[in-house]
């Protein structure tokens, strides 16, 4: 759950001055190399946990909203069982809902389907995505067909605000935005800067490794989330993204490509 959660909100964006990142690039989800970690999910005798998310989430699976410790981005969630292979999670923030997903498992059980809706951008612009994934291994006897393990297959983003990014060079820099209003104005000195109209108040840093290279360090509360490697292709044309999420301990790599300069 949430792959895509990182995707959405903390694309990286550094450029140089008339640099070969200036300009529009979308993800090319297609192209992802996904995280090995699997996700995994306990639903049994009323109650849900997702032992591999940040913040565990562990609650009453009875449709009512649940208060969740250590997210900036929500802070309660309600389970709605629908059957035994279909459930709906909802996350809001302040009584709003940010967040919404259905899962489905396949009838042979072999397959698990989520249906997201997030709308925590703060233009409130929703952002539409399907995430597709094969069991590893089943859950416990008697639980939920959602129970067990599952290793992410395909990451499809139907709204395209959701994979779009716009870069532009400042001197000593880059200004960056994207269509959900979040956005950001660092400088390559190594020192921290905000992330604009984000909830987690969180901090960037950056570094030119080479003219078409940058190296990208996300901090929230002091501590590294993510670790971004950005470059540019010879052509200018598409950019290598590989990402360390340092909190679930996952890697993926994807490609973007330029739209416009």
């Amino acid at each position: 759950m949430k792959i895509i959660f990182s995707l959405l909100l903390l694309f990286p964006a550094v450029v140089l001055a008339q640099s070969p990142f200036d300009g529009t690039w979308i993800a090319k989800l297609d192209t992802a190399q996904l995280p090995k970690r699997p996700e995994v999910y306990v639903l049994q005798s009323g109650a849900y946990e997702c032992l591999s998310c940040v913040p565990n989430i562990k609650t009453h699976a009875d449709g009512k909203d649940h208060p969740i410790a250590g997210s900036p981005y929500f802070s309660t969630v309600s389970i709605r069982v629908i059957d035994n292979n279909r459930i709906q999670l909802t996350e809001k923030q302040d009584g709003k809902v940010v967040y919404s997903e259905t899962d489905t498992v396949s009838p042979d059980g072999d397959t698990l389907q989520q249906n997201i809706v997030d709308s925590a951008a703060p233009t409130g612009q929703p952002v539409t995505a399907e995430e597709a994934y094969r069991r590893v291994s089943p859950g416990p006897t008697g639980s939920n067909a959602l129970s067990g393990s599952w290793q992410a297959r395909k990451i499809n983003v139907i709204s395209e605000n959701g994979t779009t990014v716009t870069y532009r060079s400042t001197p000593q820099g880059l200004q960056a935005s994207n269509p959900g209003g979040e956005g950001y104005d660092a400088k390559f000195d190594g020192k921290e800067y905000p992330t604009h109209r984000d909830p987690a108040h969180s901090t960037v840093s950056v570094k030119r490794i080479s003219a078409n290279t940058i190296l990208e360090i996300d901090k929230q509360d002091g501590r590294v989330h993510y670790r971004l490697r950005l470059a540019v292709s010879p052509d200018g044309k598409s950019m290598k993204v590989i990402e360390t999420d340092k909190e679930r301990g996952t890697k993926m790599t994807y490609i973007m490509e330029k739209k416009s300069q």
